[in-house]
């Protein structure tokens, strides 16, 4: 199957049944183009949710990271996104910030965040998993497919290049 997609595209040919979201992120990942179902984390300042979660098979998965738009802490770096290529994830979505941005670049995964930070963040697990998040004027549910290129970041309720 074909797994190659404009978001602007995605947009003209399916209009209201797609879900944008506004949030600017930047891009960080050696992969600039992904795809696939969601899994959300909600966590503040906190990665371990976000290290276990990439610690698990991915099946070309995109994890959601709402991490508060805080830019206090990274909420992910090299080691971490190291772990998500290994198990298949698709990319990581992060409405926080990242570190190890030069690592970052080389690694085979989408990554968009907010911004970076060298600062370690807290390792207690603390968060929800599999709960909607909203940024960016959108939501992000478990299951939902999330579509990511250099326009941007839409959602639907079903795979739409099925």
């Amino acid at each position: 199957m074909d797994r190659s997609f404009a978001t602007a595209d995605l947009i003209d040919d399916f209009g209201d049944e797609l879900r944008s979201c506004e949030t600017q992120f930047r891009q960080y990942g050696a992969v600039s183009v992904f795809s696939g179902p969601v899994v959300t984390v909600r966590c503040l300042r906190d990665n371990g949710l976000v290290k276990k979660l990439l610690n698990t098979p991915g099946s070309g998965r995109v994890l959601v990271v709402d991490g508060g738009a805080s830019l206090a802490s990274a909420l992910m770096g090299d080691m971490i996104a190291a772990a998500a290529v290994e198990n298949g994830w698709s990319g990581v979505v992060i409405n926080g910030a990242v570190r190890d941005v030069p690592a970052l670049r080389t690694l085979a995964l989408g990554v968009k965040a907010l911004g970076s930070n060298p600062r370690k963040s807290a390792k207690d697990a603390a968060g929800a998993v599999d709960v909607p998040v909203t940024f960016g004027g959108a939501e992000f549910r478990p299951g939902d497919w999330l579509y990511s290129d250099e326009d941007g970041i839409v959602l639907a309720e079903r795979d739409v290049l099925a």
